[in-house]
């Protein structure tokens, strides 16, 4: 909430970028070396006589002179749960990126460009949501900690110099919305805020807070390998600041209940205004699925309660969501937000973190004082990735699955990727190996995936497996997503020259490798039961998602699954000098995927079943029984031609299709990923602008693991995929399908992969092909290949 945002609706698309390069040091050479090393000299402080682990708002104060403005003027900020900074009055940064109690960030930021010459004023909104917090939100008590980077900034360290004012204007709302949505929903409370009681311009410099308290300390702050009764172990925040961009939400579809369809900017004075005593009902709509802070600007209407109520679509009577665009005979449902006015011009309403949403209503009950909309717009939030791949296609219609899987992307990634951003924000591996890989290629930016794979790694249980999401307050433990997270390990590896990184993994690794292999039933030489959530894909044939065999044994999808990941360690450890481990890990492998095709593989169905029973059948385990090797070469054609035509089997939904698009390549079929995409043209004629957790009737309107064509336009249809670690070599192998022409450009480690293939009669193509300094590879077209070095060639075939 800030008092001085802008008041009037502007029909222009205006754009604020928070500058990651300008506020925030994403490496260490900011940071003093001395805090890497030992204890701050700065304090964890927060407000005296206020509970410590219960819902709190805080707001934090610090004045000091500055005779001369510095070139440089460095701090480093933390707190628990979170924290909004403002310089004089300018909001300059948010966090901390989410961690743990051992891997608690700090930004580290320069605050040298919003100082002037005299008095300055650093303000810091505090909050911990307490019980209600999301669960991806891990935490000790409610803190703050600022510490200058040398002498020259230490006259603003954290202590108790600093004034506190706990903030009563704040209660938690919209605390019901798993019960009210009959679903799994932990992303916090709604913000209820009596604006009365808020202390409006208090981050400004010429705020009297003479009243307010002093703060008090309560711990010493320690970096990671240091201090002796730490609760919270600090580490440098290894990802940029989230970008803010202002985005307009004009598009107004009911007034009172009624359609009307109309620009909210170009409505008449009724739409903005509500008399006294009076009820006024908006229903927004931004067009599309988005992740921002709505920000409402209001005047006058004292007491006037305002709700704001936000969902990715509108239900109808019977819960169904229908064709997300049609809003006729449905209404809204979903977590909310209150705003109880003062009477006075131009108060600002945003609340404390992101909402998600299409739809946006909002629900005005005036009492004596007339209400006026001043103004309402989103600012836009996410990981600030930078767009560097480009895909254009004789097939316009792809744009748009490249567009909204873009969208859909973006929407799910933050301080951490999320599997949804309305429902969990959640970081799990299954989700987030798929979400990395779309990075890589669209983005080039690895530096999520990164924080992603540490964040895996931070999270591991005694028995050597991680949890199945990370961070989170909640324990929950997913072995197959245990699995994937050495695959992205392995991904890591074989997109990134980075063995120094790798490396530390090699232990955790064998640890999951381990867990598994004490699992495996000595007698049919495949898994045997296994406790924990072996989740494998929502469908409608396993049981809460997971595949059949893996509480009882002898599961074929589990069983090629860990094959498939041993074959990836093996190729691992070789590189590191585990000579050994790799060898047994190969042998293993090939053990255990010869006796589950021996006694899975159906020769009637030509099909792998899911137990050695063969009483059911998924795509899964032939999936997984072609990507692993297990099904011999000379059938996997027909199996996956089975696969694709037998409706009979248990189905992959979008999540595992990225699974099944691999088993496709492998088996020679990659040119039928074209016509594979007709899941994604469903959802696009029913009104999705983001793509969904599941085929309908599905929870999440936004999924990231749904986005996989994002990935697979390049490394499908362009067929770009590494061949050596640190993608040193590339193969080139492109599955047009019913595509005649196809130009792409996509990021390299050391600098642009560009294509463009143009078909030409009898099944023959013209290729352009440029690659970066230094690297090569190879070219098939048709089972020809084709040298390829570094710099432009065009080759021709038939």
């Amino acid at each position: 909430m800030n008092s001085s945002m802008p008041h009037r609706i502007k029909l222009l698309f205006f754009i604020f970028f928070f500058s990651a390069s300008t506020l925030l040091a994403q490496n260490t050479k900011l940071i003093n070396p001395a805090l890497l090393k030992s204890n701050w000299s700065a304090n964890w402080i927060a407000a005296p006589n206020s509970p410590s682990k219960e819902y709190g708002v805080y707001h934090f104060r610090k004045s000091f002179s500055v005779n001369v403005i510095p070139n440089s003027f460095v701090v480093n900020v933390s707190a628990d749960n979170r924290y909004r900074l403002f310089v004089n009055g300018k909001a300059v940064c948010s966090g901390p990126a989410r961690g743990d109690l051992y891997n608690w960030y700090y930004e580290t930021i320069d605050i040298a460009p919003f100082l002037v010459e005299g008095n300055n004023t650093i303000a810091a909104l505090v909050w911990n949501m307490g019980v209600l917090a999301p669960v991806a939100q891990i935490s000790n008590q409610t803190a703050f900690l600022l510490e200058g980077n040398g002498d020259a900034e230490k006259t603003v360290n954290s202590n108790k110099s600093w004034k506190v004012f706990k903030d009563e204007a704040y209660l938690p709302c919209s605390t019901n919305n798993a019960e009210k949505l009959r679903t799994y929903m932990v992303v916090g409370p709604g913000d209820s805020v009596m604006a009365s009681k808020y202390p409006w311009g208090w981050e400004q410099t010429n705020y009297n807070d003479a009243a307010w308290l002093n703060a008090k300390v309560i711990a010493s702050p320690a970096s990671v390998g240091y201090g002796t009764d730490n609760l919270w172990t600090l580490k440098p925040s290894i990802i940029p600041q989230m970008f803010e961009r202002k985005q307009s939400i004009n598009l107004l579809r009911k007034i009172n209940g009624e359609l009307v369809n109309t620009s909210f900017a170009a409505g008449n004075a009724a739409i903005k205004k509500a008399g006294t005593h009076s009820t006024i009902s908006l229903l927004f709509d931004q067009s599309f699925n988005t992740v921002a802070y709505p920000t409402l600007v209001v005047s006058g209407g004292k007491d006037a309660e305002i709700k704001i109520t936000y969902a990715e679509a509108l239900f109808d009577k019977n819960g169904t969501k229908g064709n997300r665009s049609v809003i006729e005979g449905k209404n809204i449902m979903g977590n909310y937000d209150v705003f109880v006015a003062d009477g006075s011009s131009n108060r600002t309403f945003r609340p404390l973190w992101f909402r998600t949403y299409r739809y946006i209503q909002i629900d005005i009950t005036v009492k004596e004082d007339p209400i006026e909309i001043n103004d309402f717009y989103g600012m836009a939030t996410g990981y600030p990735f930078e767009v560097k791949a480009n895909f254009t296609s004789n097939d316009a219609s792809l744009k748009e699955i490249w567009d909204i899987g873009w969208r859909t992307a973006q929407s799910c990634a933050g301080e951490t990727y999320f599997d949804c951003p309305y429902y969990e924000q959640l970081q799990y591996e299954g989700d987030t190996r798929i979400q990395s890989l779309i990075s890589l290629y669209v983005t080039g930016d690895d530096r999520l995936m990164r924080k992603a794979i540490l964040d895996f790694y931070h999270s591991r249980v005694p028995e050597g497996l991680t949890q199945g999401r990370y961070p989170s307050s909640r324990l929950q433990v997913i072995p197959t997503f245990s699995l994937f997270w050495v695959s992205m390990v392995y991904d890591y590896w074989m997109h990134r020259k980075d063995d120094a990184f790798i490396e530390e993994f090699i232990v955790p690794i064998t640890g999951v490798l381990d867990w598994y292999e004490k699992k495996i039933d000595q007698e049919k030489k495949m898994l045997g039961p296994m406790k924990w959530w072996s989740f494998v894909d929502w469908n409608l044939s396993f049981e809460n998602g997971v595949a059949d065999g893996a509480t009882d044994g002898n599961s074929a999808v589990i069983t090629l699954q860990y094959v498939a990941t041993l074959e990836q360690a093996a190729k691992l450890f070789k590189q590191f000098g585990k000579l050994e481990q790799a060898k047994h890990y190969q042998a293993l492998a090939s053990q255990l995927k010869a006796a589950t095709y021996a006694q899975c593989f159906d020769a009637r169905k030509n099909l792998m079943a899911n137990t050695p029973e063969k009483k059911a059948y998924s795509q899964h385990a032939s999936i997984m029984g072609v990507l692993t090797g297990a099904v011999p070469t000379s059938q996997e054609k027909m199996v996956m031609q089975n696969v694709l035509k037998d409706t009979s089997l248990s189905q992959a939904t979008f999540y595992y299709r990225f699974y099944l698009n691999q088993a496709l390549k492998k088996a020679g079929m990659a040119n039928s990923y074209y016509a594979e995409l007709k899941p994604w043209r469903d959802m696009i004629a029913n009104g999705l602008t983001t793509f969904a957790e599941n085929p309908d009737p599905t929870r999440s309107d936004c999924h990231a693991w749904s986005a996989s064509p994002n990935y697979d336009y390049f490394a499908t249809i362009c067929g770009i995929i590494p061949t050596q670690p640190g993608f040193a070599a590339v193969k080139i192998e492109p599955a047009l399908g019913e595509l005649t022409h196809v130009k792409a450009s996509m990021p390299h480690p050391s600098g642009t992969i560009a294509v463009e293939f143009t078909k030409t009669n009898n099944n023959g193509v013209e290729a352009s092909i440029e690659l970066p300094t230094k690297v090569g590879g190879v070219f098939i077209w048709n089972g020809k290949t084709f040298i390829l070095h570094a710099g432009a060639q065009k080759i021709k075939v038939g």
